[in-house]
């Protein structure tokens, strides 16, 4: 099981590929705070919800100050299905080798259904502009957990 960030720890960095093959930075985004959720599996239902939800409340963040970065397991081919298929406008990046979930804490056991699995512990980090965690938040569940965030966020 991997270690779980809390307020005030310096965020990993990453660079990762986004779903048109791309880099993208955590580092890219000094200066202003950045969301970086974690998600099991594109194109399956609580996982659309979530992307969906970001993407419908992206300009409230964005206009808040808030970069948004979702990241799988899934190669960039999938997320640029997932992306498509949804009209997702939230920037998407693969972690195959769960290098970056395993920093944030964010592998390892969890209870689904009853039974103890290893996979994706669905979770978001609120980065600030100087790159520490200014909000972990661990296991949420896809539906209404960003009108959750924008409330604890009073955006």
């Amino acid at each position: 099981m991997s270690e779980r960030l809390a307020t005030g720890d310096t965020a990993p960095d990453f660079t990762l590929q986004d779903a048109d093959g791309k880099p993208v930075s955590l580092a890219d985004h000094r200066g202003r705070s950045t969301i970086v959720y974690f998600y099991p599996a594109a194109l399956t239902p609580g996982c659309t919800k979530e992307a969906c939800d970001f993407t419908d409340n992206l300009d409230v963040l964005a206009a808040a100050g808030y970069d948004v970065i979702g990241i799988s397991p899934d190669k960039p081919e999938k997320l640029a299905k997932f992306r498509e298929k949804e009209s997702l406008q939230v920037t998407l990046a693969s972690d195959p080798d769960r290098s970056v979930l395993t920093a944030y804490g964010a592998f390892g056991e969890k209870t689904m259904y009853g039974k103890t699995v290893t996979g994706v512990i669905r979770s978001t980090f609120v980065v600030d502009p100087d790159g520490r965690v200014a909000h972990a938040f661990y296991n949420v569940r896809a539906t209404g957990h960003v009108a959750k965030l924008l409330r604890d966020l009073k955006v």
